[in-house]
């Protein structure tokens, strides 16, 4: 993707997360643009980074292990999100790479990131990740597991964030994202980890902080 291709793909998402978060009486700069550069390589990446996006989102650890370090080695303010789901026997390399993990979904991870993370004296932030619409092949913790979940996170000394959801693919996203919305605000958490390409601007709306876009920046995956 040419640089002045990827600097307009930035510029036409960062406006449309700015109208909405006018619509909804917030300030832009309060909304963290997560670029979802998973599939995608380093030649692809690397015209975004120079269009100036900071901040972005792999679904892989393996994936990311294989194209990050060089990606950081010339752009070391990068921060990189974990977005997809995470094996336990994964969470000290997730530790290592990761500014923030968004998939923290069932006691045994959290138990297995809480000794990552005192063995790497490091603590990403966290998401703790919701089932909103309950549904069988999505990860997620069950939305009346959840507070049981923050419970253990917090005991464990996790830097617990907020809150992640990916809504029902057919199904109007709103409802979805105003039930996580509320269910943080129940919880005192104040991140919300929501929105997609198809749907951020309704997410930025109901509260989103974290959008995780990925087609509208890099374009339609082959």
């Amino acid at each position: 993707m040419p640089i002045d291709e990827a600097s307009q793909r930035l510029a036409d998402v960062r406006a449309r997360i700015a109208r909405a978060a006018k619509i909804a009486g917030r300030k832009p700069d309060s909304i963290t643009l997560i670029a979802i550069s998973k599939t995608h390589d380093a030649d692809a990446i690397q015209p975004l980074i120079d269009a100036g996006q900071r901040v972005f989102g792999e679904n892989r650890v393996q994936e990311a292990e294989g194209k990050w370090p060089k990606l950081r080695e010339t752009t070391p303010d990068v921060a990189l999100h974990l977005v997809g789901q995470l094996q336990s026997n994964k969470a000290e390399d997730a530790v290592a790479l990761f500014d923030a993990i968004h998939s923290v979904d069932r006691p045994s991870l959290v138990a297995a990131l809480a000794r990552a993370m005192d063995k790497a004296g490091k603590r990403p932030a966290c998401f703790l990740q919701v089932n909103i619409g309950d549904e069988d092949q999505k990860g997620g913790c069950p939305v009346l597991e959840l507070p049981a979940l923050l419970k253990e996170a917090r005991a464990a000394e996790l830097p617990v964030q907020g809150l992640m959801c990916v809504p029902p693919l057919e199904l109007e996203p709103a409802p979805y994202f105003a039930l996580l919305a509320k269910i943080a605000r129940d919880h005192g958490l104040e991140g919300l980890s929501m929105g997609m390409s198809g749907d951020f601007e309704t997410a930025v709306t109901i509260g989103a902080t974290h959008v995780r876009v990925g087609t509208a920046l890099f374009g339609a995956r082959a």
